[in-house]
């Protein structure tokens, strides 16, 4: 079997393209058999018009030597002698124009058969490439239709981020939408279901943090033992997981989070305090009272209060702060080509 057969995989498609190749072959050729018929038409026309002419001169002849038959009766065997000669001088003429006209007609006929073949080629190779697009977009469709389906499939019976793909495959395939899915290989499939199963962990642990926002007790120097009575009847503790050291794991991440954004929030409260400039690292040099008095400001807001656990730590905060302040020196003047503001009327 041509390997070029069974490059094309679908039946169908198989059949569709030799249905259109031979529909546009007949076209070709029945378009070629109507310029042949064409063309022998004109031929025979000018062959008859040629003939009649001839028979035309040959009948002035005949009647010209009627005329001298009275004359010349003496001549007339020599006559007819000379008219059977120009016959035959005229058969071989006509003889050799003859094959001339069967060599050109050959030649044109051979012309005309390698044009149709260069035709046929074209039009295969147009209709190859129209049938190879549409066959793309055909798998294409169908691809995506698995995946739809396939996805469809895991989102009504997958709804455990723990399950393994081996044990979900069992379970799915015993639904009849498996089959839907089919022109989707073992790769693809285990692929889509990591995907949905990172899309439901991240669902779950979005709905966790979420109880843990909302449970007012949890503060950064909560322990997961307290935190664990007050949240473990609610339905988001257990949908996360069921393993207390998953859930005590991620307890711990939302709290290593809660002290990055506290941090941030702090040098937001430093940057905010109008009292502390490019001078106050020199000023707490000299007088180790300023920081106290740069504290003492600062204890008003929430964000300096959340730090009260890590006293040490806060004020090293500040330090590096007032020593970036410092390396920086002060701030640039307003520039010259500022526009001046003018007051409006």
């Amino acid at each position: 079997m041509d390997p070029r057969y069974k490059a094309v995989e679908s039946s169908s498609a198989r059949e569709d393209w030799f249905r259109e190749y031979v529909k546009a072959l007949k076209e070709e050729r029945k378009r070629e058999k109507e310029r042949d018929r064409e063309k022998r038409d004109k031929d025979k026309r000018e062959s008859k018009d040629k003939g009649d002419k001839e028979r035309d001169r040959e009948k002035e002849r005949e009647r010209e030597r009627e005329k001298e038959k009275e004359k010349e009766r003496e001549k007339e065997k020599e006559k007819e002698g000379d008219v059977n000669d120009v016959s035959e001088d005229e058969n071989v003429n006509n003889s050799d124009d003859e094959r001339e006209k069967e060599q050109k007609d050959k030649e044109k006929q051979a012309r005309m058969e390698a044009s149709l073949r260069e035709r046929e080629k074209e039009v295969q190779r147009t209709l190859a490439t129209h049938l190879r697009d549409r066959d793309k977009e055909r798998e294409q469709h169908k691809h995506d239709e698995a995946v739809q389906h396939f996805n469809a499939l895991l989102a009504d019976l997958v709804r455990n981020a723990e399950l393994a793909w081996r044990e979900a495959k069992r379970q799915l395939r015993k639904d009849h939408r498996w089959e839907l899915a089919e022109l989707l290989d073992r790769e693809e499939k285990e692929k889509l279901f990591n995907q949905h199963i990172e899309q439901l962990a991240k669902k779950k642990k979005e709905k966790f943090r979420e109880l843990l926002d909302e449970t007012g007790e949890v503060t950064l120097t909560s322990s997961w033992k307290e935190i664990k009575k007050l949240v473990k009847d609610d339905p988001r503790y257990s949908k996360f997981s069921s393993s207390d050291r998953k859930c005590e794991r991620e307890f711990k991440e939302y709290i290593k989070d809660k002290l990055v954004a506290a941090k941030a929030d702090f040098r937001e409260l430093l940057q905010e305090t109008k009292l502390i400039n490019h001078k106050s690292l020199k000023l707490v040099q000299e007088n180790e009272q300023h920081i106290r008095e740069i504290e003492e400001i600062l204890k008003k807001d929430r964000r300096y209060l959340v730090l009260d656990y890590m006293p040490d730590e806060r004020t090293k905060l500040i330090v590096t702060y007032l020593e970036d302040l410092d390396k920086r020196g002060p701030p640039p003047p307003p520039t010259a080509s500022e526009p001046t503001r003018r007051p409006t009327k």
